[in-house]
């Protein structure tokens, strides 16, 4: 069973602060399984958007966790900003969380290409 989304956001904002890291949940969204968008400043001024991986990247032989995939990186805070209010237009129920860390490291897991 997948954590609920809550539990989710709030182990990550505190591991995040245990790394010595900001962050911040800038959106709640449903409890049980809202849509999770990690948005991650850089200290250049740039910004990598996180979101929920396609279902096709799951491994239908394990129970699927929470894995994210690369929506933009190493952009403007605008174009940050205008693709998370595309996202709020389709799902309202979806959380979105600020991190400024130097390196996302093990904090979540980034879907590969199936098969690399």
């Amino acid at each position: 069973m997948r954590l609920k989304s809550e539990i989710f956001v709030s182990a990550l904002v505190r591991r995040v602060f245990g790394l010595g890291g900001y962050a911040a949940v800038l959106r709640k969204g449903a409890e049980q399984a809202g849509a999770i968008f990690i948005r991650q400043r850089s200290r250049l001024g740039t910004e990598t958007l996180y979101g929920p991986a396609p279902q096709s990247f799951f491994d239908e032989d394990t129970i699927p966790g929470r894995l994210f995939e690369i929506r933009l990186e190493g952009v403007e805070g605008e174009a940050v900003d205008q693709a998370i209010a595309r996202e709020i237009r389709f799902d309202p129920d979806c959380w979105v969380v600020e991190i400024e860390v130097d390196s996302r490291g093990d904090l979540f897991d980034i879907a590969t290409e199936k098969g690399s």
